[in-house]
């Protein structure tokens, strides 16, 4: 409530007058702009309590560049920035704000601003009264003040955030669907109505059994030509599908979205502020899937079941090459056996791969991470041939006992098949004996090459 005072106040002198009153102007979102009305035209009649106190109706500024924009602390307010900077220039005589909450939602910016109007002496005025921060009384007054407008939005957030949470726990918020989903005229999940949508999402899941990379995917994606559908929130026209070219965050994204599994998910990400960037309040950061704060499964129609979705993030997680986490990395072309699994024996850190002679089809091992980090020599290089052929041969022998138990296994195997193929359950066993031991051997290299490029 606006009272105007204009009994004559001690506090006021000739050289508060001297300098410009400045009527500070804000809303927190543009939506409160536009709706409502009344409280912006109640914080630009401060000007009228400004000239009450006895300002020229010239020499009262109006900073209002902050309309529209939170004063939690996380954005940028170029009024506020503004209003400091006239403090701290000595041309400010009074600062007014309907209340505290339009200065600052936090106790940072708060306190800043009764620093330099203390410093300068710089009077503070809202609705109903005058405050001096060189007043102990004064200063304490607007100090409880501040703590009041943060921790009321504190509690407005807890109040937000546990009814959205209550409402996601029911699968009964509406959350932004991806382009392969909409929702019809009854406020229900559906596939997305448009067969090129949902052909091409398919193609993706699809492609992705068959190449196991998201990367090998956007390279098939762009060598045939093939855009991808994607809803964007924000831009021209939010929420309408629009075809985008692919590339790795786009492919990743359709294939890490739990609703493509038709499932029904809430709190995939939660804020950190230690990663905010400017323009924003928060950062966020993904969040495990166990630790999910809502998960209802077979929520709606989805693309893949959720069996395939958690063996497409394991399978996502396996290609990062973390070696640590016992992840290998994605499977790469290449002539060699320890292809991103060689150590080497003189530092301890992992040998890239390359390749010499005429062709390029001889295979090096190389530790070069000396020369890559620090500028100097290689540590060294090894070709490769030798190196697997000794692997191989190891291998091998660490197999031999084993070799009887192979053959059987598969020597079994054979003849249940034949047994089916021939219709005849009383045939004879098959002669596999001349075989066997080399039957063993190529089972034996070819699993020492697979552990190799895993």
């Amino acid at each position: 409530m606006l009272i105007s005072l204009n009994v004559a106040d001690e506090r006021l002198t000739t050289a508060h007058r001297a300098k410009l009153a400045y009527v500070y102007v804000r809303q927190s979102s543009v939506n409160q702009v536009r709706q409502h009305q009344e409280s912006t035209e109640l914080q630009y009649r401060l000007v009228d309590r400004a000239i009450g106190l006895g300002w020229p109706p010239e020499r009262v500024q109006v900073i209002d560049e902050d309309l529209g924009k939170s004063g939690a602390g996380g954005v940028d307010r170029h009024g506020f920035q503004k209003l400091i900077a006239e403090i701290g220039l000595g041309n400010a005589g009074l600062v007014v704000s309907l209340d505290a909450s339009r200065l600052a939602r936090n106790n940072r910016d708060w306190h800043q601003l009764l620093e330099l109007c203390s410093v300068f002496g710089v009077l503070i005025a809202d609705g109903e009264r005058l405050y001096d921060p060189r007043a102990y009384h004064d200063r304490l007054l607007l100090g409880l003040s501040g703590i009041m407008s943060e921790a009321e939005l504190h509690q407005l957030r807890m109040r937000l955030h546990q009814g959205e949470r209550q409402k996601a726990a029911r699968g009964e918020l509406r959350l932004p669907l991806p382009a392969g989903l909409a929702y019809d005229r009854a406020g229900t999940i559906i596939l997305n109505p448009d067969e090129e949508v949902q052909a091409r999402l398919h193609l993706v899941f699809a492609k992705f059994q068959e190449l196991q990379s998201a990367r090998r995917v956007m390279r098939y994606l762009d060598r045939n030509g093939l855009s991808l559908p994607v809803r964007p929130l924000l831009g021209p026209s939010p929420h309408e599908i629009v075809w985008r070219a692919p590339d790795s965050a786009r492919v990743l994204s359709v294939l890490q979205n739990p609703a493509y599994a038709g499932a029904y998910v809430y709190g995939r990400r939660q804020k950190d502020p230690s990663r905010c960037r400017p323009g924003s309040l928060t950062g966020t950061v993904k969040v495990a899937i166990a630790d999910w704060a809502v998960c209802l499964r077979s929520a709606h129609p989805g693309y893949i079941s959720w069996e395939e979705f958690m063996a497409n993030q394991r399978r996502l997680a396996d290609n990062v090459a973390h070696f640590e986490a016992g992840h290998a990395g994605v499977p790469r072309k290449g002539a060699a056996l320890l292809q991103g699994i060689a150590v080497c024996g003189r530092c301890g850190r992992r040998m890239s791969m390359r390749y010499t002679g005429p062709n390029a089809d001889y295979p090096v091992y190389c530790c070069r991470s000396d020369r890559d980090q620090e500028g100097s020599a290689l540590c060294q290089e090894v070709r490769a041939l030798a190196v697997d052929a000794l692997v191989q041969r190891v291998v091998l022998d660490a197999l031999v006992p084993d070799q009887i138990e192979i053959a059987l296994a598969a020597a079994g195997q054979l003849e249940q098949e034949s047994r089916a193929g021939a219709g005849c359950l009383d045939s004879a066993p098959r002669d596999l004996s001349g075989f066997l031991p080399g039957y063993a051997e190529r089972g034996a290299l070819r699993f020492c090459r697979c552990v190799g490029r895993a």
